[in-house]
């Protein structure tokens, strides 16, 4: 009897490994939402109490529209300012136009964290700086800004991401041939009559797509209504699913229900996204090699569109920084003032590096961040390889399960992974392998993104040559495929990193004593009201990411990747 030959066993391998992450987790959800809780040393039982409980409350009809509401608005906000952003910046003569695109990568850095826990500082009721500044100078009780509300959650969170649909965007304008919108000028059309009536119906297909990516991005939101929500009591799906857990005593089940729903929504939002990109083509504009975007001259008003560039940088880079900064900087937390600025100290970092957990999140976090981006990459360039490079029947479905966990809400994804490895046993459950295996199930759709492109872009012909010459399948992918992946599989690597030092929804229900995490350790100092030291972690976190992001540009120049 022949023995399998090893390409098929590397192929099988990791077939059945992607499936086991993707696809084992889920059903052990959906098995757990039918049971009972143990209770009195009686096991486990089939119940549709859970179901029950979930859905007949009067307090679910509340939930699912806050949940809807905060997404659709959340979403609406970043796109709007994503789209006005991206077309001010291809399409007019506005100044300080390289500047903010370089600047766009730094609120993608910031974790959502610290940057609502910012906003906080300067959009509460009681202790915001902006708050406070507006009544000052209007000699006023009331209050400009309250982030403790739907809409403050709305505008704090659409903030957050409006550079993903400023990014997302971007890419659409600049493919786009503005021949259409001269044409229009030439016959007297003014701007914004061009830009309603030409260049947003030729953008509608790329901002209704964008609009479903950060629609499912808002709706398995936790940061934002866990600290914003929860404490006014307004809760969503997310804010639910923490509570039912963290509850005495736990309710899995209860969880469990709430999440199937949270399921459905980010499933549904991941489909239409499809089918609109599926059908794009249908406004697609045809240029050739020769193309080369221009800019309308708007005249004077491009000083209003640069001043709201600089407006936006403020409120998105400049405000929520520095108040981490000075917050970090304080014994206790206190709005900016003349006596406050005499109490200066560093006393906060150092308490910071002196702090019992830092030291262990940091390993940990650098690690889970190192060895998931590794292992991601890797695996999805092995399936990007099945799915483009072979022949075998239905390989399209491990495309398919490859980007299962794309429709999985971060808490979700950590829930499920619990009820699985609670279930299956193994000793890995309350261990930093648990956190490895969910990192890398969530970011299994990025990796396959960027080998995707890669892959596709590569010719058979060097491949065939080596077989040829009597190159085994794993000699040759290790010696020819991986180097020419080199430029997707670097910029892919460091935003995996990136992502995965910033994850808090996972992490949250899966770590345990001594297995946190960076992002975990944020979340314990605001729970536990020490803010100045927060600040201080914050503030360090920031810069060492910003700092890694430039340097991995840097190095990843050499492979030929220019955007990341």
């Amino acid at each position: 009897m022949l023995s399998p030959e090893p390409r098929f066993l590397g192929m099988a391998a990791a077939a059945a490994l992607t499936a086991w992450l993707a696809l084992v987790p889920l059903g052990f959800l959906l098995w757990q939402s039918f049971l009972s809780p143990r209770a009195g040393g009686k096991p486990a039982a089939f119940t549709l109490n859970n179901y029950a409980s979930a859905y007949a409350s009067p307090d679910t009809w509340p939930l699912l529209v806050n949940s809807l509401e905060f997404a659709a608005g959340a979403s609406s906000v970043a796109l709007a300012l994503g789209v006005l952003l991206a077309w001010i910046n291809e399409r007019t003569n506005t100044p300080f136009k390289r500047l903010v695109y370089a600047l766009s990568v730094v609120p993608l850095v910031i974790p959502g964290i610290l940057f609502v826990v910012a906003w906080i500082m300067l959009g509460s009721p009681k202790i915001g700086i902006v708050n406070l500044v507006f009544r000052n100078i209007f000699d006023t009780d009331a209050t400009l800004v309250d982030v403790y509300s739907l809409p403050g959650m709305i505008f704090v969170d659409g903030l957050h991401y409006s550079p993903v649909a400023f990014l997302l965007m971007t890419a659409a304008f600049r493919a786009m041939d503005p021949s259409l919108e001269e044409a229009a000028m030439m016959s007297g059309a003014s701007v914004p009559g061009i830009a309603r009536r030409v260049t947003l119906k030729l953008a509608w297909p790329a901002a209704a797509a964008s609009f479903l990516i950060l629609f499912v991005r808002s709706i398995e939101s936790f940061e934002t209504p866990a600290l914003l929500g929860l404490p006014v009591g307004i809760e969503v799906f997310t804010s639910a699913i923490y509570d039912a857990i963290h509850r005495y005593p736990s309710n899995v089940g209860l969880a469990s229900a709430y999440a199937v729903t949270l399921l459905a929504l980010t499933s549904g939002g991941v489909f239409w996204q499809s089918r609109i990109a599926g059908r794009s083509g249908t406004y697609a504009t045809v240029t050739g090699k020769g193309f080369r975007p221009r800019v309308m001259d708007i005249g004077r008003w491009r000083w209003a569109t640069g001043g709201f560039f600089v407006l936006y940088a403020m409120l998105v880079i400049a405000l929520p920084f520095l108040v981490l900064l000075w917050s970090s900087f304080q014994r206790f937390y206190s709005v900016p003032s003349w006596k406050a600025l005499q109490n200066l100290t560093p006393k906060a970092y150092v308490a910071v590096l002196n702090y019992p957990n830092v030291a262990a999140a940091l390993w940990n976090s650098a690690f889970l961040a190192l060895s998931s981006a590794t292992i991601v990459m890797a695996l999805t360039a092995l399936l990007c390889w099945i799915i483009h490079r072979t022949r075998i029947p239905g390989r399209w479905l491990l495309d398919l399960i490859a980007s299962t966990p794309l429709a999985l809400p971060g808490l979700v994804l950590g829930l499920a992974i619990m009820v699985c490895y609670l279930a299956v046993g193994g000793g890995i459950y309350g261990t930093i392998w648990i956190l490895l295996i969910a990192y890398i199930t969530r970011f299994l759709p990025y990796g396959m993104r960027y080998n995707s492109t890669s892959m596709i872009q590569l010719h058979h012909e060097l491949e065939e040559s080596a077989a040829m010459c009597g190159a085994s399948f794993g000699r040759s992918f290790v010696r020819i495929v991986l180097p020419l992946l080199k430029p997707g599989l670097a910029a892919g690597w460091i935003y995996i990193v990136i992502v995965s030092v910033r994850e808090l929804s996972s992490s949250i229900l899966l770590y345990s004593p001594g297995t946190e995490v960076l992002s975990v350790v944020i979340w314990e100092l605001w729970q536990n009201g020490q803010y100045v030291e927060l600040s201080a972690l914050g503030v360090m976190l920031i810069v060492a990411l910003f700092i890694f992001v430039l340097a991995a540009q840097a190095i990843s120049r050499q492979f030929g990747v220019r955007d990341v």
